[in-house]
């Protein structure tokens, strides 16, 4: 069955508050860590994993944290083909998905890399495969596998089951066997998304005075 992202309207900025780690908890706490330090370490980050793992919600969620500090970081991901060149006002450099750069990327990503470097910023790179098997340039690759690496997991139904199902006790929030099967069959793997998912079917249950059965997330979404 196809699931469905949540690119409906409903989806806000990822944030590490709302990364629920589960056996990803190392790679989390370090990057609370990281970011929260006044003196961030300049000792590079890699995360990789499957897809659904969270790296992109992390890595956005670093960003969105950076942000909020009041700074600015450099941002390089598959679809930029004309990556910018480095801003010496970058507290730090993000790149996603690092498996998929095509060799611009990888000349762009390398000198970001070796520039933030030099000034002491951070680097939190993130793919699909541990640093060893990236059919990267040497030189990138290497850079990419010196400093803080973790292997990010998808969490197993089960576990996503058990996880929304306590944050819907939380919440004072009742799901039904049959939502609980409709939301994890039919929308995104990622934690972070159902979450948010979670957060507007609460609303607006709330706003319709109305229990969350599966009529009701369907008008939801008819009128997002």
């Amino acid at each position: 069955m196809k699931q469905l992202p949540l690119d409906i309207g409903l989806a806000r900025a990822p944030t590490l508050a709302t990364f629920l780690a589960g056996p990803n908890e190392a790679a989390w706490k370090h990057l609370q860590l990281w970011v929260g330090s006044p003196t961030r370490s300049p000792v590079p980050t890699y995360l990789w994993g499957a897809a659904g793992s969270g790296k992109t919600h992390l890595l956005k969620a670093v960003q969105e944290s950076l942000r909020e500090q009041g700074a600015t970081v450099g941002w390089l991901d598959p679809s930029m083909v004309e990556p910018p060149a480095y801003d010496e006002r970058w507290a730090a450099v993000l790149m996603d998905d690092v498996q998929a750069y095509s060799a611009v990327q990888q000349h762009a990503a390398f000198s970001w890399f070796v520039q933030a470097q030099a000034l002491q910023r951070g680097v939190l790179a993130a793919g699909l495969a541990a640093p060893a098997h990236l059919e990267l340039r040497e030189d990138l690759r290497t850079r990419l596998g010196w400093g803080h690496i973790f292997e990010l997991h998808v969490l197993s139904e089960p576990e996503r089951r058990a996880v929304l199902r306590q944050a819907a006790d939380a919440r004072g929030v009742f799901l039904g066997d049959d939502v609980m099967d409709f939301i994890l069959h039919r929308f995104s793997r990622d934690l972070g998304s159902l979450m948010q998912l979670l957060d507007h079917l609460d609303a607006y249950a709330l706003q319709t005075q109305r229990a969350i059965t599966i009529p009701l997330i369907k008008s939801m979404l008819e009128n997002a």
